[in-house]
């Protein structure tokens, strides 16, 4: 369905990353897809494939160079690794950036590590047009949400063991008093309910949130 290939960095180093293009090819919108803490692997390819056959070029850029994992202590070490500012203001933005040169419009969607990922992505990448963070988000002062310009959608896990509820009713406030376009939902679930290969999946939360994540994309991308 899909391919690896390689773009350029806004500071002109390369990145590669999974794509998936649709029947309509490379006019179509464009949306980057953030892996979770465990890599480029075939669920988050699986995510690119799905989105492509919704009508969207789908990239999903490799923030760990190659390496995957299915072990919670490597995942751990691999995202600690990683430099977040970099990866949302380079391989981020750098994909949006190479989306955007054939389609008119672009957005981002990640889960757990890569909706942190998403949230930097938002208030940093100026080329976005929309973003949805599934269950992830950065510490509070690593970046100011509420200057966010683009339309933003959020979704989180009533019971999320990683990412603590009462913060991500915190980010909510923020995103309000900024008056930033957005919509969030709650989710009787736990974290990382979306991933139909991980241990927390909720086939009922994870239906749901697609369908508003591409309602949503339908809105503000096409």
């Amino acid at each position: 369905m899909g391919e690896m290939m390689t773009f350029k960095r806004p500071d002109g180093k390369e990145c590669s990353g999974y794509y998936g293009e649709p029947k309509a090819g490379d006019k179509a919108p464009g949306v980057v897809v953030i892996q979770e803490w465990w890599g480029l692997n075939d669920q988050i390819k699986g995510v690119a494939n799905r989105l492509a056959d919704l009508g969207y070029r789908a990239l999903v850029p490799d923030l760990y160079r190659g390496k995957v994992t299915v072990e919670v202590a490597e995942a751990d070490h691999l995202m600690h690794n990683l430099n977040f500012a970099d990866a949302a203001t380079q391989d981020i933005r750098g994909a949006v950036q190479h989306l955007k040169k054939t389609g008119p419009k672009t957005g981002v969607v990640g889960f757990c590590m890569g909706g942190a990922l998403t949230v930097l992505a938002a208030v940093h990448v100026k080329e976005l047009n929309a973003a949805v963070s599934w269950y992830g988000f950065p510490p509070e002062q690593a970046a100011d949400v509420r200057t966010i310009s683009i339309p933003f959608q959020a979704h989180f896990a009533e019971q999320d063991q990683f990412f603590a509820p009462d913060q991500a009713r915190s980010l909510e406030a923020r995103l309000t008093s900024g008056k930033v376009k957005h919509e969030s939902y709650w989710y009787k679930a736990q974290h990382a309910f979306g991933n139909e290969k991980g241990p927390y999946h909720n086939a009922e939360a994870a239906k749901l949130a697609w369908q508003r994540t591409t309602d949503f994309f339908a809105k503000h991308l096409k």
